[in-house]
């Protein structure tokens, strides 16, 4: 692609991005859809290849490898969507009044920049942890494939929605899988208990074991010259197990330090506003890595709503955000769930249905009106009705 032409002011009219993940490519995306000629150029520390992120909680019953995984390579991406890549390169700072991001290849000037970094898994606070597998990228998962096809023995740490996608999965052809989480059900962030029941029979079912309302106490490896040679893992209440493998699926932390560097205001995610607008001019945020009204908002749903209002207010029509009720969907076969609108609150009255393969259930506010809803099971075709219920 051409280089990047300047404005009648002298600044660059490149649209940068950092990043490669499902954000940045989706934005990429988005703006060429809107203007085949807009300069654009993506840095990212990767390869820039294009996957399905949500296929990492289905390797094993899948039969994925991490190569299998990518759908087009950064290259060709890159050609597809005419964009300049400059892959394998890290981000070494952002000056906001130059308008340039500083790189080991180089300085680049920029007319808009938006960060799109994503997030990292987050790894319990005990010595030892940073030697943990976790599976939220591609290149995480090439890493471990190796010990992942080996290990019968695994255990899981966090049983949310990753998590018990991933108990779940590994379990699917016979290995000894346990779940740990420090609440007394699965999804507990998402759920009433008694709504993660049928579940947790499900994952009963399927071999997993639950330790739920336990933590982990203390990690050791079996071998410390050999960090694939297993664990040693003490939970709270004092059972001691060994595992070929710990995965630790307790949740993500934004990437915030380039935008920490920077001075951008950030508290847990980077700060936009409606438009996607950090605190310094010029810059944006979007996907793991941004906080939005208060909110971190990791689904795929506001990230593709997102990108298309971004771009069209980095193309010149400002365009803020606005998000219907996201459809939440766990993807655990034996007994599969979505949900949508407010799920947790002691305000709530649930009227549910119930049979032997699922269930729907309705939480309605003080007023008596739906404000949100759980369907599970054989019960899912009752999802898309009751969204269309929910108050805007």
């Amino acid at each position: 692609m051409k280089a990047a032409t300047l404005s009648e002011a002298g600044v660059s009219r490149e649209i940068l991005v950092i990043g490669s993940g499902f954000a940045a490519q989706q934005l990429v995306k988005s703006l060429r859809k809107l203007d085949a000629e807009q300069p654009i150029r993506l840095i990212t520390a990767e390869s820039g290849d294009e996957y399905n992120k949500p296929d990492l909680s289905h390797v094993v019953s899948r039969g994925c490898t991490a190569a299998s995984m990518t759908r087009l390579s950064g290259s060709d991406f890159a050609e597809q969507q005419r964009i300049a890549l400059v892959p394998h390169c890290p981000v070494l700072g952002i000056d906001p009044a130059r308008r340039i991001v500083m790189t080991g290849q180089g300085e680049f000037a920029y007319g808009q920049l938006v960060l799109a970094t994503g997030a990292s898994a987050a790894r319990p606070d005990l010595p030892g942890s940073e030697q943990l597998v976790t599976l939220n990228s591609q290149q995480e998962y090439a890493a471990a494939e190796g010990p992942i096809q080996q290990a019968r023995r695994i255990m899981v740490l966090g049983a949310g929605l990753i998590g018990c996608e991933l108990a779940m999965d590994m379990a699917s052809d016979g290995r000894e899988v346990t779940l740990v989480d420090l609440a007394d059900s699965p999804l507990s962030a998402l759920l009433p208990a008694v709504l993660s029941q049928p579940l947790q029979q499900a994952l009963h079912s399927q071999g997993v074991k639950l330790q739920l309302g336990q933590g982990i106490a203390e990690l050791g490896l079996l071998d410390p010259d050999r960090p694939q040679g297993g664990w040693r893992v003490t939970l709270s209440n004092g059972r001691v197990s060994e595992q070929d493998l710990v995965i630790a699926a307790i949740g993500l932390k934004p990437n915030l330090v380039l935008a920490q560097a920077a001075g951008l205001a950030v508290e847990r995610g980077i700060l936009v506003d409606d438009s996607l607008q950090t605190s310094a001019p010029h810059i944006f945020a979007l996907g793991d890595c941004a906080q939005w009204r208060g909110q971190l908002l990791p689904f795929l749903q506001p990230i593709v709503l997102g990108a298309n209002a971004l771009a069209r207010t980095l193309l010149g029509t400002p365009t803020p955000l606005t998000l219907p009720h996201i459809l939440v969907k766990v993807k655990t076969p034996r007994y599969p769930l979505q949900l949508a609108g407010r799920t947790k609150g002691e305000d709530l009255a649930w009227q549910c249905r119930w049979n032997s393969q699922g269930m729907v259930a309705e939480a309605h506010g003080e007023d008596g009106e739906l404000c949100g809803f759980v369907v599970g099971g054989d019960q899912m075709s009752a999802a898309f009705p009751l969204l269309r219920q929910l108050p805007r």
